[in-house]
């Protein structure tokens, strides 16, 4: 309804000052987009020392490892586990780039991880190139969803301060977030030069006086070997 002081041509006016604003809103919204997509593209086409700190992952095998450091039961009569999780760094098996406790509920340890392979024209030389990103923890009677984070989604790994260091600190932001993302987005995989982005849930009975090391496979798929220690 028009008032008393407002004419048809100046509602006009205002209808058409609003749809310029949001086409002017959706233009920028899509030039940053392409801004976006046309920088992670280039980042894993012309970087060459991010295409070598990535070679270099293909020779790694054990890459963490977890212990069992108690078992108790909680208040309301469940067993609780706590686990020490230890990341390593790539190549180097003996140095720690992070260790973190987590009070895991039951016997079953479920350790999550997403598995980011790229193709052979992004990354050359080598027979497997593959990120993975560990997500979260937790026991037989939980959801995935209500496990603990191990790494918080769009964050640099520590043990992947290689990668980090090879971009420019613009770029680093940019490189991650969307490592992150491709996972529940399919349809850019090939424009970014990724093959596959898959889960790898491992899950294992843990025991006192073991030692499970992480190992990853050619392929990126991750598996627990078990060692006994006094």
């Amino acid at each position: 309804m028009i008032s008393e002081k407002e004419s048809p041509r100046s509602g006009k006016i205002i209808v058409t000052v609003v749809l310029l604003a949001a086409i002017v809103t959706a233009a920028v919204l899509g030039v940053a987009f392409y801004f976006t997509s046309s920088s992670i593209h280039s980042l894993l086409t012309d970087n060459h020392q991010l295409n070598k700190a990535i070679r270099n992952l293909t020779e790694e095998q054990q890459i963490g490892f977890a212990t069992l450091e108690s078992r108790s039961r909680n208040a309301q009569g469940q067993v609780e586990s706590l686990v020490r999780f230890v990341q390593t760094a790539p190549g180097r098996p003996n140095e720690i780039v992070s260790e973190e406790l987590f009070v895991v509920e039951g016997e079953v340890i479920h350790f999550d991880a997403l598995i980011v392979k790229f193709s052979d024209d992004y990354v050359k030389d080598g027979k497997a190139r593959a990120l993975y990103l560990w997500r979260r923890i937790y026991g037989e009677g939980d959801a995935p969803a209500d496990g603990d984070l191990i790494q918080s989604p769009g964050t640099a790994p520590e043990r992947y301060r290689a990668i980090t260091q090879s971009l420019r600190l613009k770029n680093q932001p940019i490189f991650w977030d969307a490592i992150w993302k491709l996972a529940n987005d399919p349809q850019q995989l090939s424009e970014y030069g990724v093959t596959a982005v898959f889960g790898n849930a491992i899950y294992t009975r843990m025991e006192p006086n073991r030692v499970y090391l992480f190992k990853i496979g050619a392929t990126g798929q991750i598996y627990p070997e078990v060692l006994n220690y006094q």
